[in-house]
């Protein structure tokens, strides 16, 4: 157990600007999780099809109802923000949760909007597969994402008209995974750009959004600011400030990245849009939809009848939480058997989806062998299969999960 702590902490130490410990406890594993060729490549087919699926209604309920669109749970001052077209992809970056099964991946859900987990599968991952003689499956995806980055400000530059905008990186400053996240994000696009901290920024209703000398901002890169907390945001003197950020985006006097559609698909209840279309075997979907659907999708609704009738064990999602917060899992007889702790969705609708078991995997901590829970994180950049990795932990995977490099046996 000593050696694996030496080795872990010296590994780590060389990698500039990470977390390999999070909340006092260790995150990142010095360990690899062996997998195939072939798995990859299922991985990625399978992330795909998803994909597409998601970018597809994505499109349909752009255009829908008002109704429709506060039943599935967005706030009203938000309608308008989500019927924007800023860039031609739902998501510049975004990341399915993925469970392997005997026979295929299940997705558990989609965060479009705000994904983390960038740095450890885009760049951290190929070095620890390196240092164990393994290959890295996520090869080339830091090319890829680099260049998505880059192409979703420029894109962003154009919605806007302006030849030379002023481009600003921001996170919470005392949040060390978000701030490191949105730095190695800032480093990948390589050309002029600034880095500052949410609280330095000022909002000057219906002008536009300054740094602290007073300069306009055009580009606003948020990968970790969600837009429903954004939302609530007052300042000292009670004024709407996130209502102000929303305006300013609605009347093209700022760009966001990740777009208003990333928050379309981020809620939850997609899913149950997507299951119960497919239930209904809508035309919407081609028949080849249908069977990604089937199989790749849970089904998911907006009430726990169907589980109850069936008896069927399901789990109780907040339609925007995050890292397992919220979340409820309930035996066939609708008892509830596991819950997170932390409940601080527990005032937004929620949805309800099949329980399925997250598989158990062995692995290296500094206090010995343990075993985990696995989940596939498995990343869309620009609508396209990326990087993937797996995080380990309990039934419920949060914030306290690790980081299990993974790697391709040469």
């Amino acid at each position: 157990m000593e050696i694996q702590r030496i080795r872990r902490r010296n590994f780590y130490r060389e990698i500039k600007s990470f977390w390999p410990d999070l909340y006092g406890e260790e995150y990142a594993l010095y360990d690899i999780a062996p997998i195939t060729q072939e798995e990859a490549e299922e991985i990625r087919v399978c992330t795909h099809r998803i994909g597409n699926i998601f970018f597809k209604i994505c499109d349909l309920l752009r255009n829908v109802e008002s109704n429709t669109l506060l039943e599935l749970g967005f706030p009203n001052e938000t309608l308008d923000f989500l019927r924007m077209k800023t860039l031609n992809h739902g998501s510049v970056i975004a990341r399915l949760d993925l469970i392997k099964t005997e026979a295929t991946y299940k997705c558990i859900e989609m965060n479009a909007d705000t994904p983390t987990f960038i740095k450890e599968l885009f760049l951290v991952n190929g070095l620890v597969a390196k240092d164990f003689g393994y290959r890295n499956p996520n090869e080339s995806t830091e090319k890829q994402l680099a260049k998505a980055v880059r192409n979703a400000i420029g894109s962003s530059a154009r919605w806007l008209s302006e030849v030379e905008p002023y481009i600003v990186f921001t996170a919470h400053e005392e949040n060390i995974e978000d701030k490191n996240t949105v730095l190695y994000l800032q480093e990948l696009y390589g050309l002029p750009s600034r880095f500052i901290s949410l609280d330095k920024l000022t909002i000057q209703r219906g002008e536009g959004l300054f740094d602290e000398d007073g300069r306009k901002i055009d580009i606003l890169y948020r990968q970790t600011y969600p837009i429903e907390s954004m939302i609530l945001d007052k300042d000292d003197s009670d004024n709407p400030i996130g209502l102000w950020l929303i305006e300013l985006i609605e009347t093209k006097k700022l760009a966001v990245v990740n777009p208003p559609s990333a928050f379309l698909l981020q809620n939850k209840a997609i899913q149950a849009v997507i299951w119960g279309m497919h239930e209904n075997k809508h035309p919407f979907f081609s028949k080849e939809e249908h069977q990604w659907i089937e199989q790749y999708f849970l089904p998911t609704y907006l009430e726990a009848d169907h589980f109850h009738e069936t008896k069927t064990p399901y789990v109780k999602k907040p339609i925007f939480g995050r890292e397992g917060d919220t979340v409820q899992i309930f035996n066939s007889n609708g008892k509830l058997i596991l819950e997170e702790q932390q409940k601080s969705y527990d005032h937004l609708p929620s949805i309800f989806q099949q329980y399925i078991e997250l598989p158990s995997a062995n692995y290296a901590t500094e206090s010995g062998i343990k075993c985990g829970h696995i989940l596939i994180g498995s990343f869309l950049v620009s609508g396209e299969p990326s990087a993937f990795g797996y995080r380990v932990g309990g039934k419920i995977t949060n914030n306290l999960s690790c980081f299990l490099p993974a790697g391709i046996k040469k």
